[in-house]
């Protein structure tokens, strides 16, 4: 269905979320004391012009945290749903992300001020860098410490990183003072990342996964394969009346990860937030361990350069200011 507006988006949300829309959503406490809903919406890869529409449909459907970043470029429009949400900002947990092209103090600090900008709100509850630089650390070392700077005088609650490997935390570690309260990872079924998520545990690291049901076809024993098709999660699925992508997401749940999962279609939407009336057993859970096959989707961490994968964000002003 394609969605026409957000009172559509909302008639739709209130007209098929079930009982748990009156829920709350159980919370993760970060490494500093700050309280973060277990299961968040992300709009990776949702289109500007449809991601206010989205959100207003999470929202209505219950969820509390919207997970954005600056080079998905509709940051905005999470600033326009939440605005429109008619919800009390400090219901709202925002967060998002510096691009690496941003890295660098005085550049991290800006980066803040752009994102704030965009979202219409004074204090991020979770600003984290979106990428290591391995080859350019320093630049990533002056970027973690502007977050520093940013925690220390209130303008964010809560710091971290993204798509950063044991040594990549490790030097961080070395260089600067505040543990990070989150790495936001690829982790799903077929890419879990166990050495990575047992190392975010061991110092107090939240690991919080991005596409959480794959969202990426991948090659399984030579041919191509998804998630959501894969015949132990369908199994799973049918013991517990529930579809595989509520499978996943209880997966990540039951083991302590911080989960956001997207989408733009409002069936789904609400289905994705209908996962705390059911438990995995510790068989079943195991089951979907051994599914993974240690292929990434996403990049590797190792090969980010400024270079392949710079990208200008542009300044918080109004879409028809922007130059093409």
């Amino acid at each position: 269905m394609r969605l026409q507006g957000s009172e559509l988006a909302g008639d739709v949300a209130r007209s098929m979320a079930p009982s748990v829309e009156v829920m709350s959503i159980p919370n993760l406490t970060l490494n500093n004391g700050v309280e973060i809903p277990s299961l968040g919406f992300g709009v990776y890869q949702t289109p500007p012009d449809e991601t206010a529409v989205a959100v207003e449909t999470a929202l209505e459907a219950g969820y509390r945290h919207i997970d954005t970043a600056a080079a998905y470029l509709n940051e905005r429009g999470v600033g326009d749903a939440i605005k429109g949400s008619g919800l009390d900002r400090s219901d709202i947990f925002i967060e998002t992300k510096v691009w690496i092209t941003d890295f660098g103090y005085d550049s991290t600090l800006h980066a803040f001020d752009k994102a704030a900008g965009k979202l219409g709100v004074e204090q991020l509850d979770l600003l984290i860098l979106h990428q290591a630089l391995p080859g350019e650390f320093d630049l990533t070392i002056d970027a973690y410490k502007a977050l520093e700077k940013l925690l220390a005088d209130g303008k964010v609650r809560a710091i971290g990183v993204s798509n950063f490997m044991p040594d990549h935390l490790t030097r961080l570690f070395d260089a600067t003072s505040v543990v990070p309260a989150i790495n936001q990872i690829e982790v799903h079924p077929y890419f879990r990342q166990s050495e990575l998520l047992a190392f975010n545990d061991k110092h107090g690291i939240l690991s919080q996964a991005w596409a959480p049901i794959g969202g990426i076809t991948f090659y399984r024993d030579g041919k191509h394969g998804s998630t959501l098709e894969d015949p132990v999660i369908k199994d799973i699925a049918a013991a517990h009346n529930k579809s595989p992508a509520q499978v996943m997401l209880r997966w990540h749940l039951q083991q302590g990860r911080q989960v956001i999962p997207k989408s733009v279609t409002p069936s789904r939407i609400v289905e994705n937030f209908d996962v705390f009336d059911f438990e995995l057993s510790a068989d079943q859970l195991a089951s979907i361990d051994a599914l993974d096959t240690g292929i990434r989707g996403g990049p590797e961490p190792e090969v980010v350069t400024r270079e392949k994968f710079g990208l200008d964000i542009p300044e918080a002003r109004p879409l028809s200011l922007i130059a093409p």
